[in-house]
């Protein structure tokens, strides 16, 4: 598992491992970033579907009730499939959108 922290934002990349693996190894991480807006890129998987990345709810709902940013980054999923309850974008550069749109919404208290 890769970390590239930017400011108050890291990127978490993945190994060329299976998803629960990689799961595994972001909660057992989770206390080194829990402080950070997170963008997990999955861009490595070669297929993931919509109850794949609901796999990551529970850390999702964790983190953002920290008042902290989680997105996820695939293209892999239809964005129809996926459930509102999670932040999924085709980009880097999206997630980054999305993660300063929030900070300005705490910002603004809305």
């Amino acid at each position: 598992m890769i970390f590239d922290k930017e400011g108050s934002t890291t990127i978490v990349f993945q190994e060329n491992i299976a998803l629960e693996k990689f799961l595994e190894n972001l909660n057992n991480a989770y206390h080194k970033i829990k402080d950070d807006h997170l963008i997990i890129n999955l861009f490595s998987f070669s297929f993931l579907n919509a109850n794949d990345l609901l796999e990551f709810l529970h850390l999702s709902n964790t983190h953002r009730g920290s008042k902290k940013s989680f997105v996820l980054v695939t293209k892999k999923v239809p964005f129809d499939e996926v459930p509102d309850e999670i932040c999924v974008v085709p980009s880097i550069q999206e997630a980054r959108d999305i993660i300063e749109m929030e900070e300005i919404e705490r910002d603004l208290e809305l």
